[in-house]
């Protein structure tokens, strides 16, 4: 990558990557968990860090003490198909890691707006900063639910704003076109790591153009790197 303040880890499958993905991820909890006490980590959804999921879920950490929340979540069921909340208690809250604390996002209210005041109230009562966010990147390159376009990009973008969280309307197609929930620009950089997880030539090539100078309004994966004295770690399988 062409700036210092990224570290660029690659890997020969996204096997090997979910392992060192989870060495990695697992040895920045375990300092939260030795300096602090506990540990705060926020992770997304898709299909890409399924693997990663599963082997965090396999390392020895005192899980009790290890909060887990979300990146952003589909205002839908939790047990819908395209729920996050549904693959991380599927595969990362077993196991070994099936005592960890999970803090979900959806609520049993019928709009996503309606469920940001009980949302922020739970984010506020983690341990922030977070020892690790992990982030994916779609293919127009949002990150978490912050979409090009989006009528809700600008005031997810505003770290003068407070609220940890924000509704999100649903995106154009090829994204899930529901209504979301995501962490604000101020709460992703809100951490001690910023990883990104990403797979496959067309994502990379992407994330190397993303690298180059220009708004974070036309790709919102910019602002992994946008805080200063921040390292961006990115994990990386063709």
């Amino acid at each position: 990558m062409p700036d210092a303040t990224c570290h660029f880890h690659e890997a020969p499958d996204a096997q090997t990557l979910a392992q060192d993905l989870a060495r990695f991820v697992a040895a920045r909890l375990q300092e939260g968990l030795s300096q602090r006490g506990r540990a705060l980590l926020v992770v997304s959804g898709g299909s890409t860090p399924i693997p990663f999921f599963q082997s965090l879920s396999q390392t020895a950490l005192d899980w009790p003490q290890v909060s887990i929340t979300l990146a952003d979540e589909r205002w839908v069921p939790p047990d819908h198909a395209d729920s996050n909340e549904r693959l991380v208690r599927a595969h990362l809250l077993r196991g070994l890691a099936s005592q960890a604390r999970f803090v979900p996002f959806k609520s049993a209210d019928a709009l996503a707006g309606q469920g940001v005041p009980k949302l922020e109230s739970a984010l506020q009562a983690l341990p922030w900063p977070a020892d690790v966010v992990v982030l994916g990147m779609g293919a127009d390159a949002h990150t978490a639910s912050l979409f090009p376009g989006s009528a809700q990009l600008a005031e997810a973008l505003d770290d003068a704003r407070a609220a940890r969280c924000l509704a999100i309307s649903a995106p154009p197609l090829p994204n899930v076109p529901v209504d979301r929930v995501s962490l604000s620009r101020r709460a992703l950089l809100d951490t001690r790591h910023v990883v990104i997880h990403i797979t496959g030539l067309p994502k990379r090539q992407l994330l190397e153009q993303a690298r180059l100078a220009g708004p974070i309004e036309r790709m919102p994966i910019r602002l992994a790197w946008c805080r200063a004295n921040m390292l961006c770690d990115v994990f990386y399988s063709n």
